[in-house]
């Protein structure tokens, strides 16, 4: 049984800030993860526009700087799965797969997932030049044609780390413009990487790996294949919601939360990719842990002063 004031679930930026600043504010903090710390950090080959990171630095490093310090201020890294939780009174008792949890409060931080195409071949080929993580699987097509699908961040920063290792990059999106930031936006334009807009994809080829992509023009309806040993697929996020009640949720499956990351739910927060964030950073992530961590203490003074 694990007693402890805050219980933080999900160990990527947003996870790993808030244990560091609750831990620093003298509470006793369980951070549990399911797989292993670092989350999106573990998809990041270089991180460049974090504040007062000058030069480049993997996603990894960082992702391993923050969790030495949440230990080094005291937080507990529990890795197990969350199962469900009940509140009674002013405490959550929370199931775990391993494991039972009692806290005060908890901070929700699962992130979100890769959203899929669901289209013919996708599923088929994943693993076999499918990919949905450039800097992880990229190496694997080094100097072979590469498609990148999607327009936002994600998508150009992944294909600018692609033609690094390949001369042939085509970005396939559905708009005529990119929603990504402009300094992105710039780099992509003013590099040898190909553009296909106005183009959506109908179906990833190839039997036992991947030889192409059908694509259709989304003004004409015309269609064409390009080409392609890997498909590299950005088309957005799920957020890590299943296993909460709806009541918690805004209508694409965030959690709502105000400024100060409380939700409708007492002693409930939630922070990271998996709120209803208008900016969804590393620097965002964490400034998000950090005022959790925060309003939970200040949560848990209240209680322990009898004001709740």
């Amino acid at each position: 049984m694990i007693k402890t004031d805050i219980l933080i679930i999900g160990g990527g930026a947003a996870g790993l800030s808030a244990a560091q600043y609750a831990a620093r504010a003298g509470r006793t903090v369980h951070l549990v993860e399911k797989l292993a710390t670092g989350g999106q950090f573990m998809y990041i080959d270089k991180i460049e526009n974090y504040p007062g990171i000058v030069e480049p630095i993997t996603g990894f490093e960082v992702a391993d700087r923050m969790l030495k310090q949440a230990e080094n201020f005291g937080a507990n890294i529990v890795y197990d799965e969350f199962i469900s939780f009940e509140k009674k009174d002013n405490k959550f008792f929370v199931k775990l797969k391993n494991d039972e949890a009692e806290a005060y409060a908890i901070i929700w931080a699962t992130g979100a997932v890769h959203r899929h195409l669901d289209i013919p071949g996708e599923a088929e080929l994943n693993g076999k030049g499918v990919s949905y993580c450039g800097t992880c699987d990229g190496p694997f097509f080094k100097g072979r044609k590469i498609v990148v699908v999607g327009g936002g961040d994600t998508a150009l920063t992944d294909a600018l780390y692609l033609s690094n290792l390949s001369d042939d990059v085509t970005i396939i999106h559905r708009r005529n413009r990119f929603r990504a930031q402009a300094n992105l936006v710039d780099q992509v334009k003013n590099s040898k990487i190909k553009l296909e807009l106005e183009y959506q994809p109908l179906e990833i080829l190839g039997d036992d790996k991947v030889t192409g992509i059908k694509v259709q023009n989304t003004k004409d309806k015309s269609t064409k294949v390009i080409d392609a040993a890997a498909v590299f697929i950005f088309a957005g996020m799920l957020p890590q919601t299943d296993l909460l009640d709806k009541s918690l949720l805004d209508p694409w499956g965030y959690v709502e939360t105000n400024g100060s990351m409380e939700t409708s739910l007492r002693g409930f927060y939630a922070i990271g990719d998996v709120r209803n964030t208008p900016f969804r950073q590393v620097v965002t992530a964490a400034g998000d842990g950090a005022i959790a961590a925060h309003k939970a203490s200040e949560y848990i003074d209240e209680i322990q002063n009898n004001k709740y």
